[in-house]
């Protein structure tokens, strides 16, 4: 039997998915950081008012809207969730992928703070330029 936080976990990646930023939210503290690595455009923290814009708003804009984002698996337990995942876009120049790892630490239920671990942070960096 999974455990509670790795369905929220699903849920919650299911609704942005489906477009719906605000239902991804609803899982979030209202504190949560998001830590983006690298030296791309979309790299830096973000707090929870910054992740539809400006961080997502420059995902969208730099993948000219092809953004997808498929779930591989999904580990979780109290205190921690792992989502690891493929991303995929057309940047105008050929389609990209990478893959990578998201961790969550988990509060009371909700996701309180994220950081992305790209398995190429070359790759990753080239993705966002």
């Amino acid at each position: 039997m999974s455990h509670p936080n790795e369905q929220m976990l699903r849920d919650a990646y299911a609704a942005f998915a489906r477009g719906d930023v605000e239902r991804y939210l609803q899982s979030c503290t209202d504190d949560i950081v998001f830590h983006v690595p690298g030296r791309g455009r979309v790299a830096g923290t973000y707090s929870r008012a910054q992740f539809a814009s400006p961080m997502i708003s420059t995902v969208i804009e730099l993948s000219r809207g092809t953004f997808r984002e498929t779930v591989l698996d999904v580990v979780a337990n109290d205190h921690h969730g792992v989502v690891l995942a493929r991303h995929e876009m057309d940047r105008g120049s050929g389609p990209v992928s990478y893959r990578t790892a998201h961790v969550y630490t988990i509060r009371d239920g909700k996701l309180a703070e994220f950081r992305e671990y790209p398995e190429d942070l070359y790759a990753f960096d080239a993705a966002w330029a």
